[in-house]
């Protein structure tokens, strides 16, 4: 582990938040850096993590439970979904950043205000990094997919989802597949558990090659998505 401590020069912060990201300066953390109250390089079998603090007031503690989940679980999504996938990822706990987390490319900013409030939220690393594994060209497919196995996958590797009160909501008849997130993954847990087993391993690896389709449900399962959701809808139980 490499450690550098870097001087806080608040006027030159950057003016990021969850609705002005451009794909640029999310590539680029240089001036990340020269505002950061602390850089870390860490690696571990093969894997690197590069460590961005903003935040002089972050917790340590949170620091090295965000950390310890990165290297639990990213290892195991890119052996699982993309063997492929980058080896170095950047965190970046970014008080400029509104939202709570977000991922481009091998970056993902975090809010220091969510996590001061949700301290246990610590699984939205997991569900960030595999949107790193997933590494989705354009025109894969629909977004609510996407959200769908990254929650999906929150679910299944998360290490504190319990302690995070987090969990898939229970079903009912307002919900659409296209709803994303944890209603979608629910779907996908209940395909998976009484369908088709590895289906959302088929389906991840659909997206990344550009091979997902509207037929791709009825070659998997041999039911349109229309006709496993009014199912599921039918007997939710997971």
């Amino acid at each position: 582990m490499r450690k550098q401590f870097i001087p806080l020069f608040a006027a030159l912060a950057l003016a990021f938040s969850s609705n002005n990201l451009s794909a640029q300066s999310w590539e680029h953390t240089d001036e990340d850096r020269k505002v950061a109250v602390e850089v870390d390089t860490l690696e571990k079998k093969g894997f690197t993590l590069i460590w961005i603090n903003k935040d002089k007031t972050f917790s340590p503690e949170t620091k090295q439970q965000l950390i310890d989940a990165y290297f639990t679980n990213y290892p195991k999504l890119a052996k699982k979904f993309n063997k492929k996938t980058r080896k170095e990822v950047t965190f970046v706990i970014d008080p400029e950043y509104d939202g709570v987390a977000a991922t481009a490319g091998g970056i993902v900013r975090y809010s220091p205000a969510w996590l001061l409030k949700n301290p246990y939220d610590i699984d939205v690393v997991t569900h960030e990094v595999m949107h790193i594994v997933q590494a989705y060209p354009n025109g894969s497919g629909p977004w609510w997919v996407t959200e769908g196995i990254a929650d999906y996958v929150r679910f299944k590797f998360g290490v504190a989802n319990e302690k995070g009160n987090w969990r898939l909501p229970e079903f009912n008849e307002k919900q659409k597949y296209t709803d994303s997130y944890r209603v979608t993954a629910r779907f996908f847990h209940w395909i998976e558990t009484n369908k088709k087993k590895n289906f959302i391993k088929k389906l991840d690896k659909a997206m990344r090659d550009r091979t997902y389709n509207e037929e791709f449900w009825a070659k998997q399962t041999g039911k349109t998505i229309d006709e496993l959701w009014s199912e599921y809808a039918s007997k939710p139980v997971i």
